[in-house]
C-alpha cells in the first residue's frame, strides 16, 4: 500500500483518519447511490471499496469485517452478472421483488446461524476484542449481499441492522469517518427500501385487476 494512503488525512476526536479510509468511504457512498437507483456500475465500485476496506479494518483488528470485504469483492462479480443477465425462476428478467414467506424465513434462519458461527470463528482464530459485534455485522452482511444481488427489497432491512450495529463497533474502534459513513448508510438503507418499493412490480392478480378496471 503506497505511503500516501497510510498517511493521516486529518484527525477526528483524537483519532487519525487515513487517506485510505477517506477514499474507501467516498467510493462506498457512490456505490450505495448506484444500488438505490439499480445502476449496475455500483458493483465494480463495491469491489474497489471492499479491497480498500480490507486494509482499514485489518489495521483496526476488525478481522471479521476485513475478511468480509474480500468476500464482498468476489461476490460483487456475481452480483454484477446477476444485475446484467440474471433471471427469476420463471424466466423473467431480474427485477425488484419481495421474498416469499418461505424465503423470508430462510433468510432469518441464515442470519441466526451465521452470527454465532462467525463470532465463534473469530474467538477461536483471531485476537479480536469484539467477536460478537463483529460477528453480527459480518454474518448478516453475507445474507444482505445475497439478497441485494437477487434484487430482493428485504436486503435494505438487513443492511439497516448491519449499519446500526457497525456504528457502535466503529465508535469503539475510533474509526470516526467510517462511523459517519455508516450513519449515512443507515439513512440510505431506509431511503433505498422506499426507492425500491416504488419499483416493485404488481402481482399477476393485481395487474389483471388493473387491466379490467
Amino acid at each position: 500500500m503506497p505511503e500516501f494512503f497510510s498517511a493521516p488525512a486529518f484527525v477526528l476526536w483524537g483519532a487519525p483518519t487515513s487517506w485510505l479510509e477517506v477514499v474507501a468511504a467516498a467510493i462506498a457512498l457512490v456505490m450505495v447511490g448506484c444500488n438505490m437507483r439499480e445502476i449496475h456500475w455500483g458493483w465494480p465500485l463495491a469491489i474497489v471499496s471492499s479491497l480498500l476496506y480490507v486494509f482499514v479494518f485489518a489495521e483496526a483488528r476488525i478481522y471479521g469485517d476485513a475478511t468480509l470485504q474480500i468476500f464482498f469483492a468476489i461476490v460483487a462479480l456475481w452480483g454484477w452478472l446477476q444485475w446484467l443477465r440474471g433471471h427469476r425462476a420463471d424466466g423473467s428478467e431480474l427485477h425488484v421483488s419481495r421474498l416469499t414467506m418461505r424465503g423470508a424465513l430462510w433468510s432469518l434462519v441464515a442470519c441466526a446461524v451465521a452470527w454465532p458461527l462467525v463470532a465463534l470463528f473469530l474467538i477461536r482464530f483471531t485476537d479480536t476484542d469484539v467477536p460478537w459485534f463483529d460477528g453480527f455485522a459480518t454474518g448478516l452482511s453475507l445474507v444482505g449481499q445475497f439478497l441485494l444481488g437477487r434484487k430482493f427489497i428485504e436486503n435494505w432491512i438487513v443492511w439497516l441492522a448491519v449499519n446500526a450495529v457497525s456504528i457502535g463497533l466503529f465508535i469503539h474502534k475510533g474509526l470516526w469517518l467510517t462511523v459517519g459513513l455508516y450513519a449515512v448508510f443507515a439513512v440510505l438503507s431506509i431511503a433505498g427500501y422506499f426507492a425500491w418499493r416504488h419499483r416493485l412490480r404488481p402481482t399477476a392478480a393485481a395487474a389483471s385487476a388493473l387491466e379490467h378496471a
